[in-house]
């Protein structure tokens, strides 16, 4: 048995296994599969190994990393199944084992040619892996080489994901001229010098983005790493962006994970400003949580996470619906997968001053608060007359 296994391990560890199969199920063992596959994928930019499960005819999947793997296939050969079939590069393998334990192996000439793996990878990013990018080696995310590092794979996703729903917007913004950009609470800025990377190095445009927090140490560093970089039209200050009067159109309002009712601000501030376009993925929604009437839906609220992620869909679809009002085409799309984060929603609004669906929108904005006896939202308050009711 052992010396099967230092096989499979091998050909996990070199990546030369092609397929290796479990069967003939030791009833006994109550093991509900009545066969199990593994095969090598590609997810993202590594190999993992997919476990292919058969159930009564029904299949599902699981991936596994090669350390992962080899303590499942451990596991189960041998316990719940006595066939394994491994088929590597470089030979074929059949182990048989014994109810006493016992396990004969044969080996033969290999019969499969290796899967073409890149037929796996069919997502291609705005900044691709393995090509130096200045930003993402200078926060970490590669290594000078253009490689992405390991534990830095969700970061690099997420900045990507943001790039591609830019890109989606961009033919919204003006052809020509400087692009006029602010970023309310910007943090370490991950998300605003990959908009910068975007805007100036992939779509060739001039820029003058303004990143805002109130930290003002997070702001110094950020300011360090762009004159590093020589961020060209980057530029960072402390404070509080509601105070901040743009002598320039702006053209974009971007807010990420700013808490609460400074989602509201941030959102308000875009359409005062009357921004071609506002993104915005709310965060910590509290407001509506703490006021909404405990007899709404009690069933949902006795529960303090369902009426959290309850008072969160409710706010994010009334300021969607606002955004609407205001003149903005919007879309609530998901921002990076569930299991990142719980946070995952991004509102984007493109504004089309088209208002022939006003009084919809209107209709079911004063719609949702009836039913749910809403009073007045912070962002109704910041809006002013620019919300029209009527």
């Amino acid at each position: 048995m052992t010396d099967f296994l230092a096989i499979v391990n091998e050909s996990l560890q070199r990546q030369t296994l092609i397929l290796l199969t479990l069967s003939k199920r030791i009833q006994a063992a109550g093991h509900p599969a009545d066969r199990i596959s593994v095969r090598p994928a590609m997810v993202g930019t590594e190999i993992q190994y997919q476990f292919t499960s058969e159930v009564s005819g029904q299949h599902t999947h699981e991936n596994s990393l090669a350390n992962d793997a080899i303590q499942r296939i451990e596991c189960l050969f041998g316990t719940a199944f006595r066939h394994c079939h491994l088929f590597t590069t470089e030979a074929d393998f059949a182990a048989r084992a014994g109810k006493s334990g016992a396990v004969r192996v044969s080996r033969s000439a290999g019969t499969k040619r290796p899967p073409r793996l890149e037929h796996n990878r069919t997502k291609q990013y705005v900044i691709p892996d393995n090509q130096p990018c200045p930003f993402l080696t200078e926060i970490g995310v590669m290594t000078a080489a253009g490689k992405v590092r390991a534990n830095k794979q969700r970061k690099f996703r997420q900045v990507n994901r943001f790039l591609e729903l830019i890109s989606d917007v961009l033919p919204h913004l003006p052809e020509q001229g400087i692009l006029h950009v602010v970023d309310f609470g910007c943090g370490k800025s991950y998300l605003t010098f990959a908009l910068h990377h975007l805007l100036t190095a992939v779509e060739k445009r001039d820029v003058h983005i303004l990143g805002f927090d109130l930290n003002g140490e997070v702001i110094d560093d950020c300011s360090r790493i762009a004159k590093r970089l020589g961020c060209r039209g980057l530029e960072f200050r402390q404070g509080d962006f509601a105070q901040y009067d743009s002598p320039e159109k702006i053209h974009m309002s971007v807010s990420l994970h700013a808490c609460d009712t400074a989602t509201d601000a941030a959102i308000a501030r875009g359409v005062q400003w009357q921004a071609d376009v506002i993104l915005a993925v709310p965060c910590c929604q509290h407001e509506f949580a703490e006021t909404m009437p405990k007899t709404v839906l009690p069933a949902v609220q006795q529960y303090g996470i369902l009426n959290e992620r309850f008072a969160a869909l409710v706010t994010d679809a009334l300021r969607a619906t606002a955004l609407e009002v205001c003149g903005y085409k919007t879309q609530v799309v998901e921002f990076i997968d569930m299991e990142h984060t719980a946070k995952n929603l991004l509102i984007r609004a493109v504004r089309t001053n088209d208002r022939r669906g006003r009084k919809e929108s209107v209709r079911r904005y004063q719609q949702l608060r009836a039913q749910l006896g809403i009073e007045p939202l912070c962002l109704e308050t910041l809006l002013g007359n620019r919300l029209p009711m009527s």
